[in-house]
């Protein structure tokens, strides 16, 4: 293929692309981070390296991080973050990414908007005034992460209020991908009896389905071992990129950046491969730097 060719193919790839293709949904969160002492960490009873659920001894943390320190924002949560990725990865045109969620009337709640717009995400909230915004505060000592986070406003959405309005349902309608709740262990709750990946996989693959036009695909991440896909009866793995161990900074977006990297091959409906491939590109980038946090660009090919 020429020069010529392979441009012309790349401009009719990105002319395909359009707003609100890529619908997203889950808990969002105001990812605050910031680096404290140890008499911090010891205030709220925390580990140098962890990461848990707010107990009613840290609704103060959240207000204090702020105040005593200088802190970073970023649009955070799960499916928030993967969407983001995915958004970062396309670059344009903005808002390809649609996200819906629960926030707070408060502060904390316009900061994410904020954020989210950044990222030229679509975010459509559903704002209430019962829980304030969620938020994950990530107290950094060293080289070490303390998580904390209160899911507060993220457990308030109300489908009847928010999804079934109209001009938020066409938003789902325009979409083409649908990425709605993180993969869970199903092996232990289906009673599958085996801790073999490949056949989890397997008998994951062939649980019931509604729509029988189209294949299930199941993909797990398994950190630095194999990414393991099926597709129909075949269970194939891929190896994951290499990295020296010393160039890794944080791990804990790594699952989010996968599906990001993934997301963003699957709206341009390209091959399995391509977007296992484009998935862990994502990975790679965002465990290098501290949080789900990413380059102006991507440099992926």
């Amino acid at each position: 293929m020429s020069k010529e060719e392979t441009a012309a193919s790349t401009s009719t790839m990105k002319t395909a692309l359009s707003e609100n293709m890529l619908f997203g949904m889950g808990n969002p969160l105001l990812d605050i981070s910031a680096v404290v002492d140890k008499d911090f960490l010891d205030k709220f009873g925390l580990k140098p390296n962890d990461q848990i659920l707010a107990e009613d001894k840290h609704k103060a943390l959240f207000e204090e991080i702020v105040k005593r320190n200088k802190v970073e924002y970023h649009a955070g949560g799960s499916t928030q973050n993967s969407v983001k990725i995915a958004q970062w990865m396309l670059q344009k045109p903005h808002k390809v990414a649609t996200f819906f969620g629960c926030i707070g009337k408060d502060d904390f709640g316009k900061i994410l908007k904020k954020k989210a717009e950044e990222a030229h995400v679509d975010a459509h909230y559903y704002e209430q005034t019962e829980e304030p915004t969620g938020t994950c505060a990530a107290c950094i000592t060293g080289d070490n992460r303390s998580l904390v986070a209160n899911l507060a406003a993220a457990n308030c959405y109300k489908k009847e209020k928010h999804l079934d309005l109209d001009s938020n349902w066409e938003l789902v309608e325009k979409a083409k991908v649908y990425y709605i709740a993180e993969a869970a262990t199903f092996a232990k709750e289906l009673g599958f009896e085996t801790d073999d990946i490949a056949v989890i996989a397997h008998k994951t693959q062939n649980l019931p389905k509604e729509n029988a036009k189209r294949q299930r695909l199941v993909v797990f991440t398994q950190g630095k071992d194999d990414t393991v896909a099926t597709v129909g009866d075949k269970v194939t793995m891929f190896p994951v990129l290499d990295i020296d161990q010393n160039d890794i900074v944080d791990t804990n977006g790594a699952g989010d950046a996968f599906v990001g990297g993934f997301l963003f091959a699957l709206v341009q409906e390209q091959s399995l491969e391509e977007c296992i491939r484009a998935g862990h590109y994502a990975a790679n980038v965002i465990i290098r730097r501290v949080g789900c946090t990413f380059p102006e660009k991507p440099d992926f090919h």
